[in-house]
C-alpha cells in the first residue's frame, strides 16, 4: 500500500484502524483512557477519547522499541500513520525484544484538531519533576502580547511584527524564548501546566510498570512541523562523553542529525520534553537513545506561528471544529498532499525498520541520556 493509504481524516478513525491492525497482529492491546473530572473525556463525535498502547514480542523484555504519535495532538495524524505499517510487517524481535506502539499521547489534540490538550497545555513540555512546573524565559514577556493578543484586526501585520522584534532581540534568542516552553500563561502558546497532566501521568505509570525489565530502550517520537515540506530529520538530545553521537550517526546519517545544543542547530532546547519523562519512568539501570523524527510540513516559521497564534485566539473564542482558523492548523501540521503523505511513511517506517536492525543487534552500543 501507499502512504497515504495509512492516513486517517479524524481521530476516531485512526484509533480504530489501530487497534484493529494491533488485534490482527497478535499484540497485546493497553488502552488508557482521559477523564474529564468523573466522566470519560470525548471528542467532537462523542467518541471516547485514550491513549491506545500494543505491545509486540515479550511483555517482559529487557530491550524495548518505543514509538511513540500525538504528543502534540494534531501532529498525531503522522505518527499513526506510520505506526499501522509495523502492525502489518512487524520487525524480527529476539526473545528479549519487545516493538512498543503508543499510538497518540494527546487524543484530546488529534480529535480537536489542537496541539495542545482539554487544558490548553503543551504536553512536550509538560514532563517535569516536583516544583519545576514555573517561570518563563525572559524573552518571552517580550513576545506574549504579540503571541497571544486580545483581538486579531484585518490589519494585524502579525509577521512585520515579529520580524521587528527579531531585529531587536535576535533571531535565535526569540525561537528559544518562544518555543522552549512557559509556565505563566494559561491561555497563552507554549503553556506545559502547574503540574503533570493526567494522560501523561498514566503513560508514565504504565511505563514504570511495563517497561520495568527493560535494559536497553530506543524510543521514537514523531512531529510535524516547520521544514522543508516531506523531508525529516532526527533531533537527538545531548548525551553522556559524545559516545551518543557517534553512535547514533551510522544509524542515521550524520546530514540528518540535529542536536539543540549545536551551534548550527535547526532545533531548539525544550523544558519537560517527553524523553524526560521517560528518563524518569525507566528503572535507573536502563540505558535510554531517544531521537525525536520531525517531519516538514513548510520553510515558513512566521507562518506556522501564525497558524498556531490564530487558532488559539480564536479557541479561546469559542470557535468551533470548522473555523477556518483551526482547519488551517490542521492543514500546517497534517496537509493533505499525497506526495508528503506517502514520503512521512516510507520514512518514518524506516526508521523504525533501521532503529529496530540497531537495537536488537549484538553490537549496539549504549548511550546514557543528559536531560
Amino acid at each position: 500500500m501507499h502512504g497515504d493509504f495509512y492516513f486517517s481524516e479524524e481521530y476516531r478513525a485512526a484509533r480504530k484502524r489501530f487497534r484493529q491492525a494491533a488485534r490482527k497482529a497478535g499484540a497485546q492491546l493497553h488502552r488508557l483512557k482521559l477523564r474529564g473530572g468523573p466522566k470519560t473525556l470525548r471528542g467532537p463525535r462523542k467518541e471516547k477519547l485514550a491513549i491506545d498502547i500494543a505491545v509486540l514480542g515479550n511483555p517482559r523484555a529487557r530491550r524495548a522499541l518505543v514509538h511513540s504519535s500525538g504528543v502534540h495532538g494534531v501532529e498525531g495524524f503522522a505518527g499513526t500513520a506510520i505506526q499501522l505499517r509495523p502492525l502489518e510487517h512487524p520487525p524480527e524481535l529476539p526473545a528479549d525484544g519487545a516493538l512498543v506502539l503508543i499510538h497518540c499521547v494527546n487524543p484530546y489534540g488529534m480529535a480537536f484538531f489542537r496541539r495542545v490538550n482539554e487544558s490548553n497545555v503543551d504536553l512536550n513540555r509538560n514532563f517535569l519533576r516536583r516544583g519545576q512546573w514555573r517561570g518563563a524565559h525572559e524573552g518571552y514577556h517580550l513576545l506574549n502580547r504579540l503571541l497571544n493578543p486580545e483581538r486579531i484586526s484585518r490589519l494585524d501585520l502579525f509577521t512585520p511584527r515579529l520580524l521587528l522584534k527579531i531585529l531587536r532581540h535576535g533571531y535565535e534568542h526569540l525561537k528559544q524564548a518562544g518555543a522552549e516552553g512557559q509556565y505563566e500563561y494559561p491561555e497563552g502558546l507554549f503553556f506545559g501546566g502547574r503540574g503533570l497532566e493526567a494522560g501523561p501521568r498514566m503513560l508514565l505509570k504504565w511505563i514504570k510498570k511495563h517497561l520495568k525489565n527493560a535494559r536497553r530502550v530506543c524510543a521514537i517520537d514523531v512531529h510535524t512541523g516547520v521544514g522543508d515540506p516531506g523531508e525529516d530529520w532526527q533531533i537527538i538530545a545531548r548525551a553522556a562523553d559524545g559516545r551518543f553521537v557517534e553512535h547514533m550517526e551510522p544509524l542515521y546519517g550524520s546530514e540528518r542529525l540535529d542536536m539543540p545544543e549545536a551551534d548550527n542547530a535547526i532545533s531548539y532546547t525544550i523544558r519537560g520534553g517527553l524523553a524526560a519523562g521517560l528518563v524518569k519512568a525507566l528503572s535507573k539501570h536502563a540505558e535510554l537513545d531517544f531521537v525525536t523524527q520531525e517531519f516538514g510540513t513548510t520553510d515558513s516559521g512566521p507562518a506556522m506561528l501564525s497558524a498556531l497564534r490564530s487558532e488559539n485566539h480564536w479557541v479561546r473564542r469559542g470557535a468551533q471544529l470548522d473555523h477556518p482558523a483551526r482547519q488551517r492548523l490542521k492543514e500546517a501540521f497534517s496537509p493533505l498532499d499525497i506526495r508528503w503523505q506517502r514520503a512521512v511513511v516510507d520514512n518514518g517506517v524506516s526508521l523504525v525498520e533501521r532503529t529496530a536492525r540497531f537495537l536488537f543487534s549484538k553490537h549496539a552500543t549504549p548511550g546514557r541520556l543528559v536531560l
